[in-house]
């Protein structure tokens, strides 16, 4: 019987896998709402790791800072329902504090080149190792380790480009300047293209060596692509290209996280080598049994299945569409690991989730 890490890595070897894979993300407020449906705590009263509680077969070991500025962040203003952040990108977001969601997005500081030139680019240009500190590698590499020894599959993370810029600029600067200075968008993406090619290097060599590296991005939003297609192949994916090759080189497989609508880039996604695809969202209009059709050869499919059919808290809908999507993959010949098309919010219930479990088992098997 295949360990999940066998299972994982048989998928992206193209090899025969016993089983469909498993791989999903509660929201911490979901956990606690689930701890007062049954779900176990820890004796500090938290909600126990879901990746040992579930049984999913990835689990994430971590990543580094991303900012430009390693600072702490500063409480602008704060209310009892929210704060004000500056971050070390001089960027302000507006946060909830008793609850989940997307930040508003209130001000940037780089608003132009000559800022990011001079007060941002210099902080991150060859600080690969105030990032992957001794301490941060340690933790990476005691994590490989323990996600070993429980036999699963570990994977190291990093914050995707366009996403970086979107956090650091905001997006009014980001869109005007793909086409008023299209350099300054290389330049960043240089910039940290090689950032995440040396804190790679630290980790294989002080750390060990995952299983696998995501990139976490998000291209699209509902129905479209925040930007046409062929800029993102201009501008964004010959550095992805660059990183794709470096995990390769070394003899990992290299996963793309993308929210919201896909179909569009899937093509350049595919010839830029990804080999892995997350989470091909349903309600941004991403159909993964379209995408299985066209791309089971090239990618393994993680996640897929629309959340909103957990949120409907009926559960012989949830058993029915939970059977048809795998079976439906199979018989596209997909490499799936199973799993929500983005997370598991907190319009789900904990038994919501175990019905969708078991729906999972029961249809497994390849």
């Amino acid at each position: 019987m295949q360990t999940p890490r066998e299972v994982i890595a048989s998928l992206f070897a193209r090899r025969p896998a016993e089983r469909v894979g498993l791989r999903d993300s509660p929201w911490g407020d979901t956990l606690r709402k689930w701890l007062a449906q049954g779900y176990p705590a820890t004796a500090e009263g938290s909600p126990v790791d879901p990746a040992a509680h579930f049984g999913f077969d990835m689990v994430g070991v971590g990543g580094f800072e991303w900012r430009a500025r390693l600072e702490p962040e500063t409480i602008v203003d704060q209310t009892d329902e929210w704060r004000l952040v500056r971050d070390g990108n001089g960027a302000t977001f507006k946060w909830w504090k008793n609850k989940s969601g997307t930040p508003q997005h209130v001000d940037f500081a780089m608003k132009s080149r000559r800022v990011w030139e001079i007060e941002y680019k210099p902080h991150v240009v060859g600080s690969a190792r105030q990032r992957a500190t001794p301490q941060a590698l340690a933790n990476i590499g005691a994590s490989i380790e323990r996600v070993h020894a429980q036999g699963k599959w570990a994977d190291l993370g990093f914050r995707g480009l366009w996403e970086n810029m979107r956090g650091a600029f905001g997006d009014i600067t980001l869109y005007e300047n793909m086409l008023l200075d299209p350099e300054w968008i290389r330049d960043y993406c240089r910039t940290y293209t090689d950032l995440y090619s040396e804190e790679l290097g630290l980790v294989l060599q002080e750390a060990g060596r995952p299983d696998g590296v995501w990139f976490f991005d998000d291209l699209g939003y509902r129905g479209t692509t925040f930007c046409r297609p062929e800029l993102y192949a201009e501008l964004i994916f010959p550095f992805y290209v660059e990183l794709v090759e470096l995990v390769h080189r070394h003899g990992m497989p290299a996963i793309l996280h993308t929210c919201g609508y896909t179909e569009s880039v899937l093509p350049l996604i595919v010839q830029t080598g990804f080999d892995g695809l997350h989470p091909m969202e349903v309600k941004a209009g991403n159909d993964p049994l379209g995408m299985a059709s066209r791309y089971a050869d090239r990618l393994v499919f993680i996640g897929g299945l629309d959340a909103r059919i957990l949120e409907s808290h009926d559960h012989r809908l949830i058993r029915r569409a939970v059977g048809a999507y795998i079976d439906g993959m199979k018989a596209r010949g997909a490499r799936l690991v199973f799993g929500s098309d983005h997370s598991l919010s907190t319009n789900i219930d904990y038994e919501d989730f175990r019905v969708a479990l078991e729906a999972y088992r029961a249809h497994q098997a390849y």
